[in-house]
């Protein structure tokens, strides 16, 4: 009896975990040392021209291309799914005998020697869903590659008067499709990782409780 009761209570305190919401990944994205600017001093030697402090060339300009320069994605997200299946089978079979009208068997009734089946079935299932999502985040170059693209990795915490959201994002880019604004759409970024949470009262509100929860876990229905 103390085991059954042990595991009920396991059973509902996995429940109950999701009462406060979900929590930002700590760690998101790959853990990379700190940005450095390769072959620059960061001694200051008095003079006018400091290349650490932002140099770039004019052949290059401001565009983001280096390890710790900053990119803002534009969360352009929309995904709609839509399925419909139907089906119908019909069968009908019959099976009559007609006995001798004279003999030992001419007592049978020829109505009780028919017989016939039907079947029928009719079938349809339709399912849909759609998810969007839209803003802007800026991300920061973790690596450079040697074919062009960068891996970026970036989140947002917002602290609210009713609980709190985070959007955290990590993608693959290439430098090429960067925006003189160096801005991206979030649609060009492969291997692209946007998680949007949030908690607090609203939150709360919006999912059931931790003993509905349970039941719908162990229920068979």
């Amino acid at each position: 009896m103390t085991r059954k009761l042990a595991v009920i209570l396991a059973c509902l305190a996995t429940a109950a975990c999701g009462m406060e919401g979900g929590r930002p990944q700590v760690g998101f994205g790959p853990a990379l040392p700190p940005a450095e600017t390769p072959g620059f001093s960061t001694q200051a030697n008095g003079a006018i021209f400091q290349p650490a402090t932002g140099y770039a060339a004019l052949h290059e300009g401001t565009r983001a291309r280096r390890v710790g320069d900053l990119v803002t994605v534009m969360l352009v997200e929309s995904m709609g799914t839509s399925k419909s299946t139907s089906a119908r089978t019909n069968r009908a079979g019959s099976a009559g005998i007609e006995p001798p009208s004279a003999g030992l068997l001419s007592f049978l009734n020829p109505d009780a020697l028919n017989a016939g089946a039907e079947a029928t079935f009719n079938g349809q299932g339709n399912a849909s869903q759609r998810s969007t999502l839209n803003g802007a985040i800026a991300v920061t170059i973790a690596e450079v590659r040697s074919n062009g693209t960068a891996l970026v990795v970036g989140e947002r915490q917002m602290e609210l008067s009713q609980g709190s959201e985070w959007v955290q994002f990590a993608g693959i880019l290439r430098l090429a499709d960067i925006s003189a604004e160096n801005r991206i759409l979030s649609s060009q970024i492969a291997d692209a990782q946007i998680i949007y949470g949030g908690n607090g009262a609203i939150q709360q509100a919006s999912r059931p409780g931790w003993l509905s929860r349970f039941f719908n876990m162990v229920s068979p229905f």
